[in-house]
């Protein structure tokens, strides 16, 4: 996968925008960050999960998903290596990075 699926994907969603935060691309629905391209390098990608959603990837994708250092993984933030990513799962986990972040109006999740 790369980094333009991975935008291409993210921008897919409902009302998605593209931006910028710490001069790294950013992807948000209603003013929030659901994932991030670039960082921490070229061929990584962050998206927000759930702490248990990010269990699951981690534990079903461990060469693809890693949680992010720090008190943002422990809260679901969750590493995304794109060189040995598949556009399936990654979409999986983008659709449920936005419908975590979206307002209720988009997502009818919360």
């Amino acid at each position: 996968m790369t980094a333009d699926d991975f935008r291409k994907i993210a921008l897919s969603f409902p009302e998605a925008v593209e931006s910028a935060h710490m001069h790294h691309p950013d992807f948000r629905v209603g003013g929030k960050i659901f994932a991030t391209l670039g960082c921490p390098d070229k061929d990584s990608a962050m998206v927000k999960l759930t702490p248990g959603e990010q269990r699951e990837f981690v534990r079903s994708n461990p060469r693809v998903f890693k949680p992010v250092k720090g008190a943002w993984g422990r809260q679901g933030s969750t590493n995304v290596y794109l060189p040995t990513a598949k556009i399936d799962i990654v979409r999986e986990a983008l659709t449920a990075a936005w419908r975590n972040t979206a307002p209720n109006r988009l997502s009818g999740n919360r």
